[in-house]
């Protein structure tokens, strides 16, 4: 590791001291201010680059152009009489390519007096006044330890739990993985990464190409109610518009693939942009003999028409091809990639969605048309040792597909002062499911082998309305939600899933502001749950499987001392009910999610109870150029309610979560930046080694059993890790090219890790038996995960 540890950097250094000839300083930025609602263009409005005294104002027609800026991230400011002032998301300029921005402004009826609320890029609405982060483009693409990959660089903000297993589940505020929803310019995307868990948010590797990324927008809580199906968090993703001038191609040579951009016109009134991307993961990991060989392949597109000024039309498009095949090369394979071999399935996977957005725009309102089909394809199969010679050996054979339409309609207005949304969804659902498996419950084997088609429609209707009063000190918002489907009568009537939602802020100066929100939220089970099949019925469908509810409760303070400063501190508390219960384990299934595989797929009741509660604290300064520093601490507890009425902590219960991430701006366009996270020991649930010797059980699994009555009985010692990262920019006439070297654990951390169980053999390679052959004489290895993994990064844009 230390060879070529070394070898990096000395091929870094090669890039960065490479003797460039002509420099550019002339950057440019043009854009377009316009009327939230009508989407008018404004003319003469003020337009500042933030953080400078460089101004300009708008024409006729609502444009602006900005020339000779030093390249680099910026943000524009819009003032205008009668309208809010606002800061645009952040925008990375170059001499290598005008970028183009727009600037929406909203109407300000009423006139302030003695509280003026100033202009941030730290977003904040009337809807979600809490547990509401925007991310900026800046953030994502140099934070550390991220790789430009969006599930990790949200690790850093408060709620949000890391974890040393290099995935990516996303867990918020003690919620479990399967807990968020995601949306991609307003179309739903179920899965957002490679090699994903079916019923759950996790794989390794996002799928979502950072090149595309505008802004992100993260609730951990205060969800509006256009935004349903979620209990922890939804992921807002903004995406980029192509150049409308002419053709640019960007290249990216990243941690774990190669990736290719192309953006520019499509006509007088369209833009596009076009990326694929394919990963070496296989190729690195066969060098390395380490036992699984994932390889992957993905593609994204935007499509975007202004039919005219009050109409316009959007395409996105989002897919990956995913092949998780295991290494069988390794010759005499340690006591870790035994393990790993035993016992991970070979997986082949494929998702995309495909979707369109039209908006009209009127004098004081907008509507909103979403259509989008989305559909996953999932295959896993193992053999018992990988043996696959004969049928006979085969102990998992599972293959499904979940296809999902989606419409939905909303109506965006101001009218009186009020902000009225309102709108509904349908959904037409597609779910089939081929099992073949033995299962070893209650110590003997059971059967599982069914088919699933099965289909459903779902629906929604929602409304919120939210309005400023005493010149803008108060701002209120009430929102209500209900949601319904044709799976079963527990779940078809509306009135079973009302969703209100209130949220409120209190101005007490133009620095400091009271927050604060309540509401009860509903997500449908996966589709995992809904389809599983016993004795030739659907099992859960049986078992009046019901919408799993939370009730959250969220306060809190914020300071502002300046513009690109921010203080916030958040308690939260969440109450859930009506969680799968799995019946043949014994446990909610709000300890599971967090593996490769499947989630759902077994028999569940709705009758699991739980909460999660602790307090946030966040320290945010965002300077455009300079430092930018994000310091972020939880205190969380997640705990379900057992057999005997007592709470236990869940598999997410982490009590402690500290990140610390800081960037510099340094001279000739360099810049440093590290991150120092800290996650309180997790709980465990240890392995039943009684039930797991046995031949017969080991054999239908290729795995040791958990022992769930000492359910997250043990914890882990906490884990900690130091990532670093290095940038020099190249801001050339033609091509901007960047360089990057990013180091994780650069301290070389050892997490614990729940110890692996292998099975002895003897110097022939045989496995060896006791009592008359029915066990397996197992042994527990000290397993530990962290190792020092330096990344050479490579951007050229042209």
């Amino acid at each position: 590791m230390n060879q070529r540890f070394i070898k990096t950097i000395q091929i870094n250094l090669l890039f960065f001291i490479f003797p460039l000839l002509v420099f550019a300083q002339n950057a440019s930025l043009q854009g377009r201010v316009l009327d939230a609602l009508s989407n008018e263009p404004l003319p003469f409005v003020n337009v500042i680059i933030s953080g400078t005294t460089s101004g300009t104002i708008t024409d006729i027609d609502g444009n602006f152009v900005f020339t000779s800026l030093e390249p680099g991230f910026v943000r524009v400011e819009a003032s205008f009489v009668g309208y809010k002032r606002a800061v645009s998301s952040e925008v990375e300029v170059s001499s290598a390519r005008r970028k183009n921005i727009e600037i929406k402004l909203e109407e300000q009826r009423e006139q302030l007096e003695e509280v003026i609320v100033m202009a941030s890029p730290f977003r904040k609405t009337e809807e979600s006044p809490v547990s509401l982060r925007s991310i900026g483009i800046g953030e994502i693409e140099k934070s550390p330890g991220a790789n430009r990959d969006i599930s990790k660089v949200i690790q850093s903000f408060p709620g949000v739990q890391s974890t040393p297993a290099y995935r990516n589940d996303i867990i918020i505020r003690g919620g479990g993985p399967s807990e968020s929803r995601f949306y991609l310019d307003g179309v739903e995307v179920p899965f957002i990464n490679h090699f994903a868990t079916q019923g759950a948010s996790g794989g390794p590797v996002g799928i979502i190409n950072a090149d595309f990324l505008r802004e992100v927008n993260l609730y951990s809580g205060a969800f509006p109610a256009n935004r349903g199906n979620a209990l922890s968090g939804v992921l807002e993703f903004y995406q980029v518009d192509g150049n409308a001038e002419k053709l640019k191609f960007q290249g990216t040579l990243g941690a774990s693939e190669i990736a290719a951009t192309m953006d520019g016109p499509a006509g007088e009134k369209t833009t596009f942009v076009l990326s694929v991307r394919q990963s070496y993961l296989q190729f690195l990991f066969s060098v390395l003999e380490l036992p699984f060989l994932p390889n992957f392949t993905d593609m994204q597109f935007k499509v975007r028409s202004r039919l005219d000024k009050k109409n316009e039309l959007t395409f996105i498009g989002l897919g990956a091809i995913d092949v998780f095949d295991l290494n069988m090369g390794i010759k005499n394979p340690d006591a870790q990639q035994q393990f790993i071999l035993s016992r991970i399935p070979v997986n082949e996977q494929w998702n995309y969605t495909l979707g369109a957005v039209y908006k009209h725009f009127r004098e004081h309102s907008f509507q909103t048309i979403v259509l989008s089909r989305s559909h996953l394809n999932n295959v896993s199969y193992k053999y018992l040792d990988n043996d696959d010679s004969s049928e006979e050996n085969k102990i998992l054979d599972y293959r499904s597909q979940e296809i999902e339409n989606k419409l939905r309609l909303e109506n965006t207005t101001r009218m009186d002062g009020f902000k009225l949304n309102f709108g509904t969804s349908l959904d037409l659902v597609t779910y089939t499911n081929s099992t073949q498996q033995k299962r070893f419950y209650g110590g003997e084997p059971l059967l599982v082998d069914y088919n699933t088609s099965l289909n459903l429609m779902k629906w929604g209707l929602f409304a919120q309305a939210s309005k400023n009063i005493f010149h803008e000190r108060v701002s209120l918002s009430l929102g209500i939600r209900t949601d319904a489907n044709t799976y079963s009568s527990s779940m078809s009537n509306p009135l079973d899933q009302f969703s209100p939602r209130v949220s409120a802020t209190y101005n007490l100066t133009t620095r400091w502001s009271l927050n604060f929100n309540t509401g009860r939220y509903y997500q449908l089970p996966p589709y995992t749950s809904l389809g599983f099949q016993q004795d030739g019925i659907l099992a859960n469908k049986k078992n009046h499987l019901k919408y799993i509810s939370v009730d959250q409760l969220i306060g809190g303070l914020e300071y502002r001392p300046s513009q690109s400063v921010l203080f916030t501190l958040e308690g939260f508390w969440k109450g859930y009910n009506n969680y799968p219960f799995s019946v043949k384990d014994g446990i909610s299934l709000s300890n599971k999610g967090a593996d490769f595989g499947v989630l759902g797929d077994e028999e569940v009741r709705s009758e699991s109870e739980g909460r999660a509660y602790g307090a946030e604290f966040q320290t945010r300064v965002q300077t455009t150029k300079n430092l930018n520093l994000n310091l972020s601490y939880t205190l969380v507890r997640s705990e379900f309610l057992n057999s005997s009425d007592q709470y236990i902590p869940t598999g997410w219960d982490s009590k402690h979560l500290l990140s610390m991430t800081s960037t510099t701006e340094l001279r000739k366009n360099w810049r440093v930046g590290g991150r120092w996270r800290f996650v309180g020991g997790l709980p465990y649930t240890p392995y039943d080694l009684e039930r797991s010797s046995l031949v017969e059980a080991w054999d239908l699994s290729g795995s040791p059993y958990f022992n769930y009555q000492m359910l997250n009985a043990k914890r882990f010692k906490p884990f900690h890790q130091l990532d670093i990262r290095v940038d020099k920019s190249y801001y050339l006439d033609r091509v901007t090219a960047k360089f990057y070297i990013d180091i994780q654990n650069l301290y070389n951390f050892q997490a614990e890790q729940q110890e692996n169980i292998i099975r002895i053999q003897d110097e022939n390679g045989k496995y060896i038996l006791s009592q008359d052959g029915t066990r397996y004489q197992l042994e527990g290895v000290k397993n530990t995960s962290g190792t020092v993994l330096p990344t050479l990064g490579i951007i050229i844009e042209f």
